[in-house]
């Protein structure tokens, strides 16, 4: 079942949406407490200036991204990955 949703201020709690897709679409400013987003799939997506607290990011794969101030408990992801391809001769 399929529904279309206009523009507009949404609350969904305690529902699930598994499978849904979301295209074109501005979550700026939403807050997500207590979802699961197990298997989901993000392309083209814009997370700039996201917070993200008490996650779980096991087995989470990141390719082709914009690292540029991107902090890991508070160490900046370029200087890890500069660091790391320092010391494994990497270029």
């Amino acid at each position: 079942m399929s529904t279309e949703l206009k523009s507009g201020i949404y609350f969904a709690e305690d529902v699930d949406l598994a499978g849904s897709s979301f295209k074109k679409v501005s979550l700026s400013g939403a807050r997500f407490e207590d979802v699961s987003l197990r298997g989901a799939a993000f392309e083209d997506v814009a997370l700039v200036g996201a917070s993200l607290r008490n996650v779980n990011l096991s087995d989470v794969t990141i390719e082709d991204a914009n690292y540029a101030g991107m902090k890991l408990d508070g160490v900046l992801v370029t200087e890890l990955l500069r660091v790391y391809r320092e010391s494994a001769g990497l270029k």
